[in-house]
């Protein structure tokens, strides 16, 4: 059964795009602050845990979670919408910003910018390893410890023990039970990354964790000078992979400093 998108706040639309293997849950952190200045939909993308069921017969690729997310927002009224996403969610953010969808993009360590075979590799034999520790149950027995909890997802997360102790176990489901992780990592090759724009059709900011460990600036973000020309390069000091939990406030000023007329909060641009 699919999770209802969740909805909330007023103002300008605002729609939030997890990473691969997690769920709409992954945002929850920052959802006081940013529905304080958007009405905010934040939907779990098709063939993850909560999320519509894969097509049959559809390939899987970005390209499909897209569409996923266009009728989604359509549902909710929202021909446009400011676009911010972690991780695979960033990619998407970014296909649909190609779209015409997107007022603007605030892309959290985006994927989709790998520069070698290689570097494609370590990525895939990651996201099969996370997939192995979230089905496990000692892995799951451990992570009821804070201290341990940190260990377990230091791969992810910079500070693993401030995930509340009541999200855990939807945070292991939803490594477990992505039903198109398989599928997804296996295409990557064949799809390719992103792929290079013309010209950005809105205002583009790609905040890069400073402590990502899953697909560090170097090996996954340089490239995607080339490829999104314009867009604002920044670096998120001390988080992780997905930020949302180590940092909350920081995460909803790198958002906010696009979607609102304040002036932007810069961190340090990665070398």
């Amino acid at each position: 059964m699919s999770d209802t998108p969740h909805r909330g706040g007023r103002g300008e639309p605002l729609v939030l795009l997890h990473g691969a293997s997690m769920s709409w849950r992954a945002w929850r952190p920052v959802l006081p602050g940013l529905e304080a200045h958007h009405d905010v939909l934040v939907p779990t993308m098709a063939g993850h845990r909560g999320g519509a069921p894969w097509p049959e017969g559809e390939p899987v690729g970005v390209a499909g979670i897209a569409d996923d997310v266009e009728s989604l927002m359509d549902g909710a009224g929202m021909a446009t919408a400011h676009l911010a996403g972690n991780s695979l969610g960033g990619w998407v953010a970014l296909e649909l910003a190609r779209r015409g969808r997107a007022r603007s993009v605030v892309a959290l360590s985006p994927a989709g910018g790998w520069r070698t075979d290689l570097d494609l590799r370590r990525l895939v034999w990651s996201f099969r390893l996370g997939g192995a520790l979230g089905a496990s149950p000692a892995v799951r027995a451990l992570a009821t410890r804070p201290w341990l909890r940190r260990m377990v997802l230091r791969r992810v997360l910079e500070r693993g023990d401030r995930v509340p102790a009541a999200d855990v176990p939807d945070l292991f489901a939803d490594m477990a039970d992505c039903a198109i992780l398989g599928e997804l990592l296996d295409g990557a090759a064949t799809h390719g990354g992103v792929a290079p724009f013309a010209s950005l059709p809105c205002p583009v900011r790609v905040a890069w964790s400073g402590r990502d460990r899953l697909i560090p600036w170097r090996r996954h973000g340089v490239t995607l000078r080339e490829r999104l020309p314009g867009a604002e390069f920044v670096r998120l000091p001390r988080v992780g992979h997905v930020p949302m939990w180590d940092d909350p406030d920081l995460v909803v000023r790198a958002v906010l400093g696009v979607t609102t007329t304040a002036a932007p909060d810069r961190e340090e641009t990665p070398a």
